[in-house]
């Protein structure tokens, strides 16, 4: 069980996302946990879930939010899951914090 929708990776941060695609807008939802405990940031975008538009839509939103480029984000797991693994590199846990939850 993790209360975190992170932890670090060799490269950076690993962030766990619970995508929802062709929202209203672009924008994060709040926290979301799955049955066995593991927390998930979960995010809307307005790409529908089509030849990887959702996941471009992710990586930009967050690139974004934290003010680094879109090169510094990569989808590690969940390319046609609503749950991924994305792996912010070069970013600590306290970074993510601070750009993504209020």
């Amino acid at each position: 069980m993790s209360f975190y929708p992170w932890r670090p990776h060799k490269e950076g941060t690993e962030l766990f996302v619970r995508l929802t695609p062709k929202s209203s807008h672009n924008r994060i939802q709040g926290l979301y946990y799955d049955p066995e405990g593991q927390a998930f940031l979960k995010i809307s975008v307005t790409a529908p879930p089509v030849d990887g538009l959702a996941n471009k839509a992710l990586i930009t939103f967050l690139a974004d939010k934290m003010d680094i480029p879109k090169s510094s984000i990569s989808l590690l797991k969940g390319q046609t899951d609503r749950y991924k693994i994305m792996l912010i590199h070069q970013k600590n846990n306290e970074e993510i914090q601070k750009k993504l939850l209020p």
